[in-house]
């Protein structure tokens, strides 16, 4: 596919940093919004939706966790070890989604606001690797 359309890989790198760093901004800033919005709501119960963020509980198949999966299974190439290691770092992500999600009300106790903490940082940390991969990208890139 890449072929018939004649994209290159570091190209096809770009957008998924492209991807990366937006879904990451979005994130981040969705989440300051929450934080803004519920502490100006005085006298509500405390709500659960800003534990469950995206980043703490992900989607188990979202679009961009797609895109990254092709992008990643593309630079791969022919080489079978590093598909082999894409497959098992989606496959260990499905399963520590899986437990997270089981046990989510258990862990919401315990952890709850470090979680919340936990996902802005692993969202700033998402959109300096896009912009590491855009970086990385263009300088691959034969103009």
């Amino acid at each position: 596919m890449l072929e018939n359309f004649e994209i290159s890989l570091p190209v096809l790198a770009m957008t998924g940093g492209i991807i990366l760093f937006l879904v990451a901004l979005r994130t981040i800033l969705q989440q300051s919004a929450n934080q803004t919005e519920h502490t100006l709501a005085v006298g509500r119960p405390q709500d659960q939706r800003l534990a469950l963020a995206p980043l703490a509980f992900p989607i188990i198949v979202p679009p961009y966790g797609i895109a990254a999966v092709i992008v990643f299974t593309t630079l791969a190439g022919d080489r079978q070890a590093e598909g082999f290691i894409v497959a098992a770092i989606v496959l260990l992500i499905l399963l520590l989604d899986w437990l997270a999600m089981t046990f989510a009300d258990t862990i919401l106790k315990w952890v709850g606001t470090s979680l919340q903490v936990l996902a802005v940082v692993l969202g700033v940390t998402q959109a300096a690797l896009g912009l590491q991969i855009i970086l990385h990208s263009l300088s691959l890139i034969e103009w």
